[in-house]
């Protein structure tokens, strides 16, 4: 699959942006040129040889902290799709093997989720076990599981009732091994499209949060904060948004742009490029095969 998106130009441009900003979420702390907490007199300083992003309220550097924040944002995000992907895609894969019951029950537990508002949920839940992030980033990815059962539960049904599947059940074969067999790789492409989607919306819930000032104790530099700090000296420094305003939203364009990459690669979509590419393929052999021929003859 990764192959095929790297054929789009589209998904060269999102996995070019996302590896950048992976980069900076495991290296961004040693990349910074500051500290990222030391205070200094210059505050409010505009950019410079010294400080090439200015320097905030307190007199720390801008960049530093940025690349020192990136961490929590990258890693938050991540921490609440796989934990909605952990939550979810099992139990829609399985509540159209294994009967009745678990089907009602899972699609109840579905639907209750969905009506919990989860950034609201998040609040509430760090106000009862402390103010860290990891807790929140958790039940949010708890909340969000609802999209990969129902993404996982569709993409099952399309299968569930092909000759091959229930030729697979009638000679004796396990759930586990149909599953494994024939079920995941169809599910495989669709569950690949929600968890790129998710992992923008947990850049947007983290942002959130901490914009709000909840998940991350202060001085901790973190996008959403720094966001929200800037925001407060507009009259000094009308600018300086949007450094971690772009940082965000390019990170979850990139996001959407790879779902949609993965998407135009997958299914009939990606089987309808697939085709044409080679169509395109074709007609340009034929047409050097008789420029050659045509050579030839003169």
């Amino acid at each position: 699959m990764v192959r095929r998106v790297l054929t789009l130009t589209s998904g060269r441009i999102a996995l070019a942006v996302l590896a950048t900003i992976a980069v900076l979420a495991l290296f961004g702390p040693l990349l910074a040129p500051q500290n990222p907490l030391a205070t200094s007199d210059h505050t409010l300083a505009t950019a410079s040889g010294a400080h090439w992003l200015g320097t905030d309220y307190l007199g720390r550097d801008v960049l530093s902290r940025l690349l020192d924040g990136s961490r929590v944002s990258v890693f938050g995000s991540l921490e609440v799709a796989f934990t909605a992907l952990a939550i979810g895609a099992v139990p829609g894969i399985l509540s159209v093997q294994l009967g009745r019951v678990f089907e009602w029950v899972t699609l109840r537990l579905a639907d209750t989720l969905v009506a919990l508002p989860f950034l609201l949920f998040a609040v509430a839940v760090i106000a009862l076990l402390g103010n860290g992030l990891t807790q929140a980033m958790l039940v949010t990815g708890a909340l969000v599981s609802p999209l990969f059962y129902r993404v996982a539960r569709a993409a099952t049904l399309a299968v569930a009732r092909s000759p091959y599947v229930e030729a697979a059940i009638v000679s004796g074969a396990s759930i586990g091994w149909v599953v494994r067999r024939h079920v995941w790789a169809k599910v495989l492409p669709p569950i690949a499209v929600a968890l790129a989607q998710t992992v923008g919306v947990g850049f947007v819930i983290v942002s959130s949060l901490t914009f709000l000032g909840i998940g991350v104790q202060p001085p901790a530099p973190t996008w959403g904060g720094l966001l929200a700090s800037d925001l407060g000296y507009l009259g000094h420094q009308p600018w300086a948004p949007l450094a971690p305003a772009l940082l965000i939203m390019i990170t979850v364009w990139a996001c959407n742009l790879l779902a949609d990459a993965i998407r135009d690669v997958s299914g009939e979509a990606g089987r309808a490029l697939a085709n044409s590419r080679r169509a395109g393929a074709n007609r340009r052999r034929e047409a050097d095969l008789e420029s050659a021929s045509a050579g030839g003859v003169r």
